[in-house]
């Protein structure tokens, strides 16, 4: 388990036919094409997730986030949108390993079972008794989106849950 600290955030609202292309363009990446989908960069370093019909998750290496978003304002123009840095308020807790499901399914309401949730899904749920945002990018690693108020309670959760299978804390 790890914390993966000061990343970009940005919330993205407005129509998907032209924030697609404004992302394809600027990020390298298209919207996802489902709901709850979950699309990364060949990196995986760069993220859009779906959150609602009109509304994305971007994540990205911290310090882009403010010239991505420049660069979106100005390739949409006068389009109807919203983009809002939303870093401040949010880190990204990291669980991976053969046990991570299990010691989220001691924490989550949601089936994270992998036949419901595949790679490249994300999903708003109640962790313990937080709303975060849950996405899997690969096989054995989940990403907890967590407002950084929670971020303590949150980790301490993870650290209770997974000491049955003696999780630790990666650098």
């Amino acid at each position: 388990m790890r914390e993966r600290p000061l990343l970009g955030h940005l919330i993205l609202r407005g129509g998907a036919i032209v924030l697609d292309e404004a992302l394809r363009e600027e990020l390298g990446i298209n919207l996802p094409g489902q709901p709850q989908g979950l699309v990364l960069d060949a990196s995986g370093e760069r993220s859009v997730q779906w959150l609602s019909p009109d509304e994305w998750l971007i994540i990205v290496p911290g310090g882009e986030e403010f010239e991505l978003e420049n660069r979106l304002r100005a390739r949409l123009g006068d389009a109807h949108y919203s983009i809002v840095n939303v870093g401040g308020g949010q880190t990204v807790l990291e669980l991976s390993g053969e046990k991570a499901r299990e010691v989220l399914m001691k924490s989550v309401v949601y089936d994270v079972h992998p036949s419901h949730f595949p790679v490249g899904k994300g999903v708003t749920t109640v962790f313990a008794k937080a709303t975060v945002i849950i996405r899997r990018p690969t096989e054995d690693c989940w990403e907890l989106v967590v407002r950084r108020s929670f971020a303590d309670y949150c980790y301490r959760w993870l650290l209770d849950a997974g000491e049955e299978y003696g999780i630790g804390v990666a650098k």
